[in-house]
């Protein structure tokens, strides 16, 4: 039966063409396009990591280090993409971008915004120092090398937070153990201690009296955390604001 028989007795008409032949007529676009967008996708994730791990990166990253962060990336495709995200935060204006130096990668600040910086460096509170710390420190830079107890002591109260706050303001140091039962640890000033004063050694240290009796303008000295340092042609890394304090350890008696 022919076809036109076939349309004429209502028998369905049969497709010739091969149904592998069809699908290769019709997919090399739909595979394409899928192609590509995938391949968006991956650049667009990858960009995204390298700018997480240049963020929390305290300094300039090395191509290999981050081939190594990374595995399978091949060098080329690592620099392409290093390439597009600085190119994406020039574009878009940021207030952070992407530099090499150093042998590395690095994200940080616009040097032209410095001074706003600066000023929010500056607008930070300054935390004092209590009465009871002033006291403590006082003795301990008139009698160092001192123990817990014999602060103490001399006080009258305990004074294990003091220490600790002192401590952690690296305005005093652990200096030793004394050679006495339990071996309890010894403290001192530090240099830093020296510079908040204004003090080129222990022997210009004022009169005690005076020391404890340390007006508004002597306390707005001592909080010693590390300000953001930022001149007019200078950068911050955006993964360092400072340098994190050294963890103090807790004071023994």
């Amino acid at each position: 039966m022919d076809d036109m028989e076939k349309l004429e007795s209502g028998e369905p008409m049969q497709d010739d063409t091969p149904a592998a032949e069809t699908t290769a007529e019709a997919s090399p676009m739909g595979e394409g396009e899928e192609s590509a967008r995938l391949q968006a996708l991956e650049e667009r994730e990858l960009k995204a990591i390298l700018e997480s791990l240049l963020f929390v990166s305290a300094e300039p990253i090395p191509l290999e280090r981050l081939m190594v962060a990374l595995g399978t990336v091949s060098k080329s495709e690592l620099r392409h993409a290093l390439q597009s995200l600085r190119e994406d935060f020039d574009r878009e204006g940021r207030g952070l971008q992407m530099v090499e130096l150093a042998g590395g990668f690095q994200i940080v600040t616009r040097a032209e915004h410095a001074p706003w910086i600066k000023r929010l460096a500056k607008a930070k509170a300054s935390p004092k120092l209590s009465r009871s710390a002033m006291e403590s420190l006082a003795i301990i830079a008139y009698k160092q090398p001192i123990v817990r107890a014999e602060i103490e002591q001399i006080r009258g109260v305990e004074v294990s937070g003091v220490l600790r706050t002192l401590l952690e303001r690296k305005l005093i140091r652990m200096v030793g153990r004394k050679d006495v039962p339990g071996r309890p640890i010894m403290y001192g000033s530090t240099k830093l201690f020296l510079q908040q004063f204004g003090l080129s050694d222990l022997s210009q240290l004022p009169p005690l009296r005076e020391f404890k009796e340390l007006g508004e303008a002597e306390q707005a000295m001592l909080p010693v955390e590390d300000g953001l340092r930022i001149g007019e042609h200078e950068t911050v890394a955006a993964g360092s604001p400072g340098e994190p304090p050294d963890a103090a350890p807790s004071p023994e008696s």
